[in-house]
């Protein structure tokens, strides 16, 4: 019996690594498709995370990092602008001023997901939203206008979110983290993470109201609502072998905690919900193309990546991955987890070609 039905991960999920070049233009391909959300950190500096997608449109940045409101081109001094095409993007020259997106020689790992290009418009929710979706690979980009007042919003997947991450554009807010699994582990719609920062799960009666197959129920909270406010979200269904969302406990040993994906991963992200005071992390393969892996980078952080234990993190394995160190913010003794995890490989196609470890 075949574990997914993509066969080629990288066709829905793809990380690329593009070299600065001082600022001037540059096209960045090999993406293998045009990507509808993009996600750029600079891995060596201090530099923001910039966020792009179809939705908002071109040169439209978000910053997992802070709180701020939507900016046109990046927030370096040189306004990087950036725009899709069919196989990446492209970068405008900032002539000699500091850009974030293109500074001198510097890697920048970008991590990319398709959906279906151009949204559409989704009246599921009493609030008329705009959608790019593919139930394919379970990855929806949405957009509405706030109202203030509890509400609906259709979401175009056809199934619960596992994870949504929603930021209000306009005003200066957090990064609300929710969707089933965040129920799941919290125990109410109430609870929620935030993704610009280093709290443990958390409960608020004014955010979230419900998970459903065609909409998220929002609040009155404008982190996810706000009256008059362009609103965004990115939501995520599991689908097999190619994406998984779940949970794990640590157990605090350099024999760590081993997790079952049914894939190869390709992208990694976690955070511990019980405690407070640590990093969201971000491992992917191409920063990782070998065990062990280790070189971390931060959403809520602007810092460079950290190699933990001169790589000794966690190994990605052909069906998950296991962890090397009992760090308190990666494997702490009884602490859970929460993590998204996106194929490099599938286990075993419909082609029948098994994953191999690396």
């Amino acid at each position: 019996m075949a574990y997914t039905t993509i066969n080629k991960p990288n066709t829905k999920f793809n990380t690329i690594i593009y070299t600065g070049n001082n600022n001037q233009s540059q096209t960045i391909s090999g993406v293998g498709f045009q990507p509808d959300w993009i996600w750029i950190k600079n891995s060596d500096n201090v530099e923001w995370h910039h966020l792009m997608d179809v939705v908002r449109g071109d040169n439209k940045f978000l910053h997992t990092n802070n709180t701020d409101v939507e900016s046109t081109g990046n927030r370096g001094n040189g306004h990087n602008a950036l725009a899709f095409t069919s196989d990446g993007f492209s970068i405008t020259n900032a002539g000699s001023l500091d850009g974030d997106l293109n500074f001198g020689s510097r890697p920048y790992p970008t991590w990319c997901w398709k959906a279906d290009g151009t949204a559409s418009s989704n009246t599921d929710g009493t609030i008329t939203s705009s959608v790019s979706v593919n139930t394919d690979s379970g990855v929806s980009i949405v957009t509405w206008t706030g109202t203030g007042a509890n509400a609906t919003v259709g979401h175009g997947l056809g199934v619960v979110p596992k994870i949504i991450i929603v930021k209000n554009r306009n005003v200066v807010t957090n990064w609300i983290v929710g969707g089933s699994l965040i129920e799941d582990v919290g125990g109410s719609t109430n609870n929620y993470m935030i993704l610009n920062g280093t709290a443990a799960m958390d409960t608020s009666t004014t955010l979230y109201a419900s998970y459903n197959t065609d909409t998220i129920g929002v609040k009155t909270d404008a982190n996810i609502n706000g009256s008059g406010n362009g609103m965004l979200a990115y939501c995520f269904a599991e689908k097999q072998g190619f994406s998984k969302f779940s949970t794990f406990t640590g157990n605090g040993n350099a024999d760590g905690t081993f997790v079952y994906t049914g894939f190869k991963p390709a992208f990694f992200l976690w955070k511990n919900t019980t405690s407070a005071g640590y990093y969201w992390h971000i491992m992917d393969n191409e920063r990782n193309p070998t065990n062990p892996a280790g070189e971390s980078l931060f959403p809520n952080l602007v810092n460079a990546e950290i190699d933990y234990n001169s790589g000794n993190a966690c190994d990605f394995l052909s069906n998950g991955f296991k962890f090397r160190t009992g760090s308190d913010g990666i494997n702490a003794t009884n602490q859970v987890y929460i993590y998204m995890a996106f194929a490099e490989n599938p286990l075993v196609g419909t082609n029948n070609v098994p994953a191999t470890a690396r």
